[in-house]
């Protein structure tokens, strides 16, 4: 008997950390393309964040989430599908999970199934890889050109600046997907300036009107009989670095300071970051591959990040704003996050494409009704692929059993109860054959073991780092003897996998 009173404590205690809406809750699900976790909410103050800052301020911040595979297809895969990479067969940017994974139910078709209305814009699936049956209507997206300024447009720039370059990951070697990869994100075409600061309202880019037609959507979507799943997806600060003037003002060049690290990590395998990254070169006016950046540019590129960030918060209020003029907000749940990190200038590289902390970590906010105590933060170790169970649970909606991640929502209540020990993220390579780097990210290391995609069981080499002496992973450990014991230990952790990890909790 008193085992099953202390059970019955037990679940009323589960089942009333959160507090459920009396109704369904509508979901305002926010993407934001290639963001650091360099905001005023994760205690950084050179970059200007304050509508972000707000929504972290009536949520739940996750300071240690991290991504699948930083680029852009296979992290937005992962979330959308709630399945990790090697499931869905998605490494690259022109593969559809629907190839391997056909009857799979993404997180849009489980809202859908549950009576919800899901309509989406902007950037949320990558490219024209857009899955129509995750949506309730066509998707629809607003266009705008992509610079202000006719100088910067591309004008027949040589080709050299933007050659094909294989850091945008492609499967089986195939050349024409290689190609279409290529082009599609990460050069491959001449395109025109890395940034521009021009004085032109907001709607001019993409974003604005983004943010436009998302608050046209909200109150459209307010007068319907049924709750909404809204995804808005915002392109800044991915490359180039736009954004209207009002924005660049907000920094002085002068205080940019250039990366604390521009130098590659002291004993990784050569391909691990690479140090000629494609996307940033097929722009104009950045140099070639075998010269450096100049500090002027740096604190020019550093800058225009800085100002898309502030361009595309200033949207992201616009629609936080709509929804509460709507009053809706104290029935929906708010989520914000990036595809992944990236890195400008650290390890004397740029944008994402590796399996560095920079690239793998990513901001992750929660803002739910019935939270108890808005404002939290937690350094619990999750993945994206926790979004959609998170989401899921959080609106009581069926989610499929063979999901790869795991629910958050105790987090919600507890952000510092026991987690998963271990988060894991991929990339691969194209040396020696076909390399895949597999991440694991523990409380205090990052360990990532290369393998041959053809042969997993042949190891080419070892990373690892140690983040509480080096949180910038600048000093690989994994050949020092005296570090030989900890690399055995986190192999056995990661060999057991995200199953291991998850098995823990």
């Amino acid at each position: 008997m008193k085992n099953l009173v202390l059970n019955l404590v037990a679940l009323c205690a589960t089942a009333c950390a959160y507090a459920a809406p009396a109704a369904k809750p509508n979901v305002l699900f926010i993407a934001v393309d290639d963001l650091r976790p360099e905001l005023g909410c994760y205690g950084r103050d050179h970059i200007k964040s304050p509508n972000i800052d707000a929504l972290a301020r009536s949520g739940i911040v996750f300071e240690r989430a991290y991504v699948q595979q930083a680029i852009c297809s296979p992290s937005r895969t992962a979330v959308m599908t709630g399945l990790r990479p090697d499931t869905t067969k998605v490494w690259d940017l022109v593969t559809s999970f629907r190839t391997a994974q056909p009857d799979t139910i993404t997180l849009g078709q489980a809202f859908i199934n549950a009576g919800y209305f899901v309509q989406g814009m902007g950037k949320i699936y990558h490219g024209k890889l857009n899955d129509e049956a995750s949506w309730s209507v066509p998707w629809g997206t607003p266009k705008a050109e992509p610079y202000a300024l006719a100088e910067n447009t591309y004008a027949g720039a040589p080709k050299a600046a933007g050659e094909p370059d294989d850091e945008a990951p492609t499967t089986a070697g195939k050349k024409k997907k290689k190609a279409a990869a290529t082009d599609s994100e990460e050069g491959g075409k001449g395109k025109g300036a890395a940034f521009e600061s021009a004085d032109v309202p907001d709607n001019t880019y993409t974003d604005g009107k983004t943010a436009e037609l998302a608050v046209t959507t909200l109150g459209q979507l307010s007068k319907k009989d049924q709750p909404f799943f809204l995804a808005v997806g915002f392109a800044k600060p991915h490359l180039p670095f736009v954004a209207p003037k009002k924005y660049w003002d907000l920094y002085d060049p002068a205080t940019i300071a250039p990366p604390a690290n521009p130098f590659y990590p002291k004993d990784a395998p050569s391909y691990a970051i690479r140090k000629t990254n494609g996307e940033i070169y097929a722009y104009k006016g950045i140099p070639a591959r075998t010269e450096p950046f100049s500090p002027e540019l740096v604190r020019t590129l550093r800058h225009g990040y800085y100002a898309a960030v502030s361009y595309t918060d200033a949207q992201i209020g616009k629609v936080l704003a709509e929804l509460d003029r709507l009053d809706l907000r104290k029935n929906t749940i708010v989520i914000l996050w990036s595809d992944h990190g990236y890195k400008l200038g650290e390890h004397n590289a740029w944008c994402k494409h590796s399996n560095a902390e920079n690239d793998t970590n990513s901001p992750l906010i929660i803002s739910a009704p019935g939270m108890k105590t808005p404002g939290i933060r937690t350094k619990a170790l999750v993945e994206f692929v926790d979004i959609y169970p998170t989401l899921a649970d959080l609106a009581g909606v069926p989610a499929p059993a063979y999901l790869e991640g795991t629910s958050a929502k105790p987090l919600l209540d507890n952000p510092e109860r026991p987690w998963k020990n271990a988060a894991f993220s991929q990339y691969p390579r194209s040396e020696k054959g076909g390399l895949m780097g597999y991440s694991m990210r523990t409380d205090r290391h990052r360990f990532t073991v290369w393998v041959k995609t053809s042969d997993k069981t042949q190891v080419d080499a070892t990373e690892l780092y140690d983040h509480q002496l080096d949180p910038q992973e600048n000093v690989n450990l994994a050949n020092d003897p005296a570090h030989a014991a900890e690399v055995e230990r986190l192999m056995v952790q990661w060999r057991a996998g995200w199953q291991g990890a998850r098995a823990a909790l």
